[in-house]
This record gives structure tokens, C-alpha cells and sequence, in this order.
């Protein structure tokens, strides 16, 4: 008997700026191809992506390129044509033609938690889709217990079908032995004096109005706040805040960093930084603890689960206990060592050979049941 065809909407793996979402499909597929050499496995793109991982001979890739409606347009079609025994959905909604046994990611609710940082079309467009999701599937993965409890008390879910499965540190974030990559890649950003780093998107739901204001009062001086990452909706109000406050020069909004320099920025940094609102986990948290980056995170949905007791925790919305933070970084050495030690040992505990198994497993619940 032939193993079973697993179907995996494999469309997140063709962005080449990788963030969120599209860095988990990568290495959650990448890992499963690594320890699964039994199941089959097609995995669906819209266009070919720029890099692909390792493949097993179990695994095929098809390119379904469409601009629009890529998901029930072309992947329904094909997966009627196909017949796989199972889809899995990583980081999208499943579509209308579907397989009776599907698996589907569901990464946060941050549209409800903060309905304010998403337009009112994107606040449908996720509403339905999550409704749709926890309709069609037959299991679900949430990527934290937060977000698993949030499924159950907002949508009631059934707590049975919904299994949590962690996020694993990708190999690249380590940190950087070579004194000159390290300042070669701070001088490539404009990095001339002691930062606090930021890495994500720049939108309000990153809470980073308030960390300017937080980094304005702090006793911090010849500090530099270095803002990484795509500019989002509403990110022209945050960047108006620091010239408001007479900054200058000490806000530093460094667009997208690639790979090659994030680990050398996180491991040179006086201290990461992630005063997020809401998070469905917090990947960037257990990245910079991997490449040796203090880390100053917030008390509330997903984070303290991910972070653990090895970073310093805030409530997000108290810029003078951010500012005290700030300042405690900057200038107890002792602290930034306690907390680089034990970053080091928590980021090791969240690996994607780990989250792979685990997905496999879920997967296999949906095939037997």
C-alpha cells in the first residue's frame, strides 16, 4: 500500500523577505521533509520561491502562479485533481474545496485583541477566515497556549481538537564569534554608538510609540533605539513621535534586516526589545536570546509563555516601568549577563526538529481519525 499524500499550502515559503508567518511555513516544512521519509508529501506554491530547503524524494513541489485568489482559485482545484489524504494549512485559511481530513495553523486573534490596527476589511477578511478554519478542520494547531485559549474563549473552540505546538529557533540565529562581522555589519546599519534593537514590523500593534517614549525618559544617554523591520499600516505616526520628542538622530529606523546581519545586530545589542501589545508567540524573543541579546519583553498574552524567567517583563502599557527597564539594561552589566545566560538555555529548549515532530503528530491524529 502506498503511504498517504499530504497536501501542504506551501504559498508563505515563496516571500523572500521572510518574517512571521512566512519563516514558520519555511522551517516547519523544511524540518517535517528532514523526519517524515514515509508519508508523501506535494507541497503547493504560487510561483517558485527564492530558496527552497532540502527535499526528500517523498516530496514533490508543484508552482501554481496566480496574482489573486491563489487559495480557492488554483489549490482547491488541484487538491480536488490530486486527491491528497490530508491538507496542511501552516499559516493561511483552508480553502473551499478541501480534503475531509485537513490540519490548519492558527497563529493569533490579534484583530480582535486590537481591532484598531487592522483596517475594517482586514478585520472581516480574518474573522471569516478564522471561523472558516475552525469549521473545515479536522485539527488545529495553535502555536501558543495563549492563542489556544483565545480559540476556546472567543470562537469555543473544542479544546480537544486544538493541540499547541511551539515555534522552534531557526539555525542561522547564533551568535556572532568574529569581532569584525559584528562591527562590519553595525557600521553596513549605522550602528556608531550602543543600541537598544527592535526587530519586527513597524505598526501600532508593536506598542512602539510607547517605547520611544519610554526610551526618551530613560537615563540612557548616548544610547541609540534601533527600530528594524518593514514599515506597516498606521507606522508614519510612530516615526512623527520620535521627531516630536527631538530625538534625532537617536531613533534609528533601519528598514528590513536580512539574515546575514540580524544575528550580529542581536548579539551587539546593549538589549533586544519587544513591547508588543499582543502576540500569538513572539519568535523574534527566542531569536535574539539564541544570538545573545538581553531581552526586555511584555507581561502579557504570549510572551511571558515564550520567554520564560530569562528575559525582564513589563506591562506594555507603562512607559515609566519601560524606562526604568531601559535603564537598568543599560547600566547593570550584571543583569545583561544573567539574562544572556539564561536566554541562551530557554531559546535552546524551542527547536523546529521538536515542533516538526510534533506537527507530525498531529497530522497522523487527523489521517486515523
Amino acid at each position: 500500500m502506498q503511504p498517504p499524500l499530504i497536501a501542504i499550502d506551501a504559498s508563505r515559503i515563496s516571500v523572500a523577505e521572510r518574517t512571521g508567518t512566512e519563516r514558520y511555513s519555511y522551517e516547519v516544512i523544511a524540518a517535517l521533509a528532514r523526519i517524515d521519509r514515509w508519508h508523501r508529501y506535494t507541497l503547493y506554491t504560487n510561483g517558485l520561491p527564492p530558496a527552497l530547503p532540502p527535499l526528500g524524494p517523498n516530496v514533490t513541489l508543484r508552482s501554481l502562479p496566480l496574482p489573486r485568489l491563489w487559495t480557492h482559485a488554483r489549490l482547491g482545484p488541484a487538491l480536488v485533481h490530486d486527491r491528497p489524504a490530508l491538507l496542511f494549512v501552516p499559516a493561511h485559511v483552508i480553502p473551499l474545496l478541501h480534503p475531509a481530513a485537513s490540519v490548519v495553523t492558527i497563529h493569533d486573534l490579534g484583530y480582535l485583541a486590537f481591532p484598531e490596527a487592522h483596517t475594517a476589511r482586514r478585520r472581516l477578511e480574518l474573522e471569516l477566515s478564522t471561523r472558516w478554519n475552525l469549521r473545515a478542520a479536522r485539527r488545529v494547531i495553535a502555536i501558543s497556549q495563549a492563542t489556544r485559549d483565545d480559540l476556546v474563549r472567543q470562537y469555543g473552540a473544542d479544546p480537544a481538537r486544538v493541540a499547541v505546538v511551539h515555534h522552534g529557533v531557526s539555525a542561522g540565529f547564533q551568535p556572532v564569534a568574529d569581532p569584525a562581522l559584528r562591527a562590519a555589519a553595525r557600521a553596513r546599519h549605522g550602528l556608531d554608538a550602543p543600541y537598544f534593537l527592535y526587530v519586527g514590523t513597524i505598526q501600532p500593534r508593536k506598542n512602539l510609540v510607547r517605547l520611544i517614549e519610554a526610551f526618551a525618559r530613560a537615563a540612557v544617554p548616548g544610547m541609540l533605539l534601533a527600530l528594524a523591520g518593514r514599515r506597516g499600516w498606521l507606522s508614519a505616526p510612530i516615526e512623527r513621535r520620535a521627531a516630536e520628542l527631538g530625538l534625532g538622530e537617536r531613533v534609528r529606523f533601519l528598514g528590513y534586516l536580512p539574515d546575514t546581519d540580524l544575528p550580529a545586530l542581536l548579539g551587539d545589542a546593549t538589549a533586544f526589545v519587544f513591547p508588543s501589545l499582543y502576540e500569538g508567540f513572539g519568535m523574534p524573543v527566542l531569536e535574539a536570546m539564541a544570538c545573545g541579546a538581553p531581552v526586555l519583553t511584555s507581561s502579557t498574552s504570549a510572551l511571558p509563555e515564550v520567554a520564560g524567567n530569562a528575559a525582564l517583563l513589563v506591562d506594555p502599557h507603562d512607559t515609566a516601568a519601560m524606562a526604568d527597564a531601559l535603564g537598568r539594561l543599560a547600566a547593570d552589566e550584571a543583569l545583561r549577563a544573567e539574562l544572556r545566560a539564561r536566554g541562551y538555555a530557554r531559546a535552546a529548549l524551542f527547536t523546529w526538529e521538536r515542533c516538526a515532530r510534533a506537527t507530525l503528530a498531529v497530522l497522523e491524529q487527523a489521517l486515523g481519525q
